[in-house]
């Protein structure tokens, strides 16, 4: 089990070693490298000067100030969407072609699911994208919802790609809409305070209320799930569930492994 992978393909081609499979939940891509600016999708297009100023904008709560200046950055691009469709294509083919073991996937807020499967699907990849949907593995239900929640108050940027947000009403029927699984496999944590609240970026995500819901009245094995790279806690139990963020698969590269 891994999120949050962001590119590391040479932890990702270790990651199935020895598995019967890979659940992956989501953040293949790796859009804005915060770590080495140059690097990511964005670093490929703008360059490490300028994604090093977009970075310093939202690191220091500039929000309004780093959607003027992303905004104009992309303005600047007279072949935009050519560019973008390249390095996510390049990077998918590369993340997809790591695989070692049958993988079963839900993508993530920093991802695009139409090119994931148009690329998988090109590749002929053992690797399967669910969204609102659940499946039988190895005897147990696993029911997946990918995306992260969109803040209503703040309009989507304008660019040449759109992270893969969703409403929190649109996000709550997909999960309200899968049967009782054993595993709900998210991308996005359920709203738990311990769970939403990243120690190093001093501030909460935003986590599902209905993903909540739907682990208090099905009372599944496992809620499993990233998006919070460095969280206050890594593990709540919430009655018999037990509600587990898998980890920064990039920074640390390591899978969380589950037996039964």
């Amino acid at each position: 089990m891994v999120s949050d992978v962001h590119g590391n393909a040479e932890a990702l081609a270790r990651a199935g070693d020895g598995a019967d499979a890979l659940l992956v939940l989501g953040d293949l891509l790796d859009f804005i490298d915060y770590r080495e600016p140059g690097k990511g999708i964005m670093g490929r297009i703008f360059g490490a000067e300028k994604v090093t100023e977009f970075i310093r904008l939202r690191t220091e709560g500039l929000r309004e100030q780093a959607g003027v200046y992303i905004r104009g950055l992309w303005d600047e691009l007279s072949d935009g969407p050519r560019l973008v469709s390249e390095a996510i294509t390049e990077e998918y083919a590369r993340l997809f072609t790591a695989l070692s073991a049958p993988a079963y996937a839900t993508a993530g807020n920093v991802d695009s699911p139409e090119l994931w499967r148009k690329i998988a699907a090109e590749l002929g990849t053992d690797l399967r994208l669910f969204d609102g949907e659940s499946i039988e593995l190895g005897g147990l239900r696993i029911g997946f919802v990918g995306g992260a929640l969109r803040l209503m108050t703040f309009p989507p940027t304008k660019s040449h790609w759109q992270p893969y947000l969703r409403s929190p009403e649109e996000f709550d029927a997909a999960v309200a809409g899968l049967p009782p699984v054993d595993i709900l496999a998210t991308h996005i944590p359920p709203a738990v305070a311990e769970l939403t609240y990243d120690v190093v970026a001093r501030r909460s995500e935003l986590g599902s209320y209905g993903l909540l819901e739907k682990i208090r009245a099905d009372r599944p094995r496992w809620s499993l799930f990233g998006h919070v790279h460095q969280p206050l806690s890594g593990r709540v139990r919430i009655g018999p569930t037990e509600c587990v963020n898998v980890g920064h698969f990039k920074r640390w590269g390591r899978p969380y492994v589950i037996n039964w």
